[in-house]
């Protein structure tokens, strides 16, 4: 079982996502987003981060010379596209600056479930997310969850992530209904938008690691 925590903004938050034992840590780059840090701030705690644990920096439909000034500031293990960003647009920026992509997929109906098989063909990992009530909203970060059930028999062709109203009290259930491998949290770790609760970090990584069964995810 992987676990990343995203939306890290504090030295504090790193060091505890760390010692928690997290295999990923996300960094949020949108200005909308109540988690979203400065180049100067992710350049000061992506130097914290040891090379066992990845760094994924998280992307809404990105300017090329944005992820560039990101991409020097970070030297990230992974781009976490969260836009619309279509098919075509996934692979540039994979091609551009070769770097594994994790393509997030929001998720509410079955009518979604084509769109996960159309960005298989373009990222090297999913993140399966629910898809915002209101188009207005945050793409992400929401603390809202979608049907589980809907993806319980999917035929995975990446490795995928699950997203979406996680918290230490329902990841547990969320990875037997699924059969996750990987798992991501921000706002169910959270006192208030954006302000990480260090006692639900490290609750949370344990709830998702008493599943590890030890096995790769696919």
């Amino acid at each position: 079982m992987k676990v990343k925590i995203c939306g890290l903004s504090t030295p504090e938050d790193v060091s505890t996502t760390i010692e928690a034992g997290a295999d990923l840590i996300g960094f949020v780059f949108f200005p909308k987003s109540p988690r979203n840090i400065s180049l100067e701030q992710a350049s000061s705690l992506s130097s914290l981060v040891p090379s066992n644990v990845e760094k994924v920096v998280l992307v809404v439909n990105p300017e090329d010379f944005f992820l560039e000034k990101i991409i020097t500031a970070v030297d990230p293990d992974m781009i976490q596209l969260h836009g619309r960003e279509k098919v075509s647009r996934v692979s540039e920026i994979r091609d551009l600056f070769n770097l594994p992509i994790m393509k997030a997929v929001g998720i509410r109906d079955r009518n979604d479930l084509g769109t996960l098989n159309e960005y298989s063909q373009v990222a090297d990992q999913l993140l399966v997310d629910a898809k915002p009530i209101d188009p207005n909203s945050l793409p992400g970060g929401n603390g809202i969850a979608f049907d589980w059930k809907l993806i319980s028999e999917f035929d995975w062709e990446l490795p995928w992530m699950l997203a979406g109203g996680l918290n230490s009290g329902n990841v547990a259930t969320a990875v037997k209904l699924t059969n996750a491998k990987q798992v991501d949290v921000s706002s169910g770790v959270e006192k208030s938008p954006g302000i990480k609760d260090h006692k639900e970090i490290r609750k949370f990584i344990t709830a998702a690691k008493a599943n590890d069964n030890g096995s790769e995810s696919d």
